[in-house]
């Protein structure tokens, strides 16, 4: 099976040499005006050995540590004494603009971005065009990669650029930052300017506002394939629950030990890996009936849940899909431990045809999934006690992992896999594996 650490590579804006190439989205996207280039990587810090953090909380059964600080290319930031040397900065000369190619590696947390009294246009997602986006914060799931013009166009100065989590259950409530510097002769302030508009760690409002907004560029050069028709449909709640521990000895709730869950199935790692598995027919390690609808329905989002909804079925299911169909998604968000999950599938990117508060209605909210411009991404945020849908085309074969990309519920089971079967056709099949294949 793949890594779970994938992400996509940042895409690269630069004027095609082809004659014959329209060049009017080029244009509207400012690249011929691309000055430089800064990646940006937000990532997670802890006070010692992050694996030793993990494994102990899985052990326990409980949460595990939040991280101590997030960073900028490596730093905390002026915010957190112990690395105020260090602070990255970003050397920007007036009147030129610069593209940042942000990832965020984060472990556990969303995160808004911004830089002080800066736009930003955002110009890509997840390694593909967007119609460009002016905005003065960012947010952006673990796993999501983004491209953000910056117009160093303001008083020669020092401006912070700064990071915080957008609240999860438990989240690291710090603040990153990072020195956006003009060059030249001036005075410097004692302190950078900080950004106003970062939104708050519970600023649900900045989240929505900013996702919906994200539209493919849809032009004749980028088009969107977005499947009008749908072979496959699976309709997959996403719990974060418990399950019982001998005499309540575990760390997690009333004593038991954390699980997530896709459809009530937690996702159990299998001993042989699924995609040699599938590829040799060695049987007993997974199964093909991971369900395309929750097990039981009730009012997923309700205050009031029923009894024994939290335990989920520790599993490991996959679902088959024929090369080539057409698959819809709708991520359910339930009450059972609401949170905002960014949704991560490997092998393919996906079309973001639409989102929502509350339950998913089948027969009036797929009236107004966007079909024309919808976003194609490979992680899409799923929101709090709402819902998300996503449509794809299966034409990749091989075996694909779909989890959250906070690490901590990936790593309780709110995973899943499917096995794409092959094509008629020696290029749409699964290649031979090599003679000797490195073990993970």
């Amino acid at each position: 099976m793949s890594s779970r650490c994938a992400q996509s590579d940042p895409i690269y804006l630069t004027l095609p040499k082809e004659k014959n190439h329209n060049a009017t989205d080029l244009e509207k996207l400012h690249i011929i005006f691309l000055q430089s280039s800064t990646f940006v990587v937000a990532a997670s810090w802890f006070k010692g050995d992050v694996m030793e953090i993990i494994q102990t909380a899985l052990a326990n059964g409980g949460e595990p540590n939040a991280s101590d600080a997030f960073t900028i290319n490596g730093q905390p930031g002026d915010l957190y004494n112990c690395s105020k040397p260090g602070t990255f900065n970003v050397l920007v000369n007036y009147g030129k603009r610069y593209l940042l190619r942000v990832i965020n590696s984060v472990m556990n947390e969303e995160m808004f971005f911004a830089i002080a009294q800066h736009n930003l246009t955002v110009v890509g997602m997840d390694g593909a065009y967007i119609k460009p986006i002016e905005t003065d914060y960012i947010m952006i799931t673990p796993g999501q990669t983004m491209d953000i013009l910056l117009t160093a166009n303001k008083s020669p100065s020092h401006y912070y650029m700064a990071g915080r989590a957008y609240a999860g259950a438990v989240y690291d409530n710090t603040t990153t930052t990072a020195i956006v510097k003009y060059i030249g002769n001036y005075t410097a302030p004692s302190t950078p300017s900080f950004p106003g508009n970062l939104p708050n760690f519970t600023d649900i409002d900045a989240v929505t506002n900013f996702t919906n907004r994200i539209r493919a560029l849809a032009s004749k050069d980028y088009p969107v394939e977005v499947p009008q028709k749908v072979d496959t449909r699976l309709y997959i709640t996403v719990s974060m629950g418990s399950i019982p521990c001998v005499n309540d000895s575990c760390d997690g709730p009333n004593g038991g030990r954390l699980a997530t869950s896709l459809n009530n199935m937690s996702f159990v790692e299998p001993a042989e890996d699924i995609l040699l598995a599938y590829y040799r027919k060695i049987r007993g390690i997974y199964t093909t009936n991971f369900p395309s609808v929750p097990p039981d329905f009730f009012n997923f989002t309700s205050d009031d849940l029923p009894d024994n909804v939290s335990t989920p079925l520790k599993a490991t299911k996959v679902k088959i899909l024929e090369f080539n169909s057409s698959v819809e998604i709708v991520f359910q968000g339930t009450n059972i431990g609401a949170e905002n999950h960014p949704m991560h599938l490997h092998g393919n990117s996906f079309y973001h045809v639409g989102s929502g508060f509350g339950n998913f209605d089948n027969e009036t909210d797929p009236k107004g999934y966007n079909l024309i411009d919808p976003p194609e991404i490979n992680t899409v945020g799923v929101p709090t006690n709402g819902w998300a849908a996503i449509r794809f085309r299966a034409d990749n074969p091989g075996v694909w992992f779909m989890h959250c990309h906070l690490e901590r519920h990936a790593s309780w089971g709110m995973d899943m896999a499917f096995i794409v079967k092959n094509g008629a056709t020696k290029l749409t099949s699964i290649r031979h594996p090599p003679r000797y294949l490195n073990p993970c």
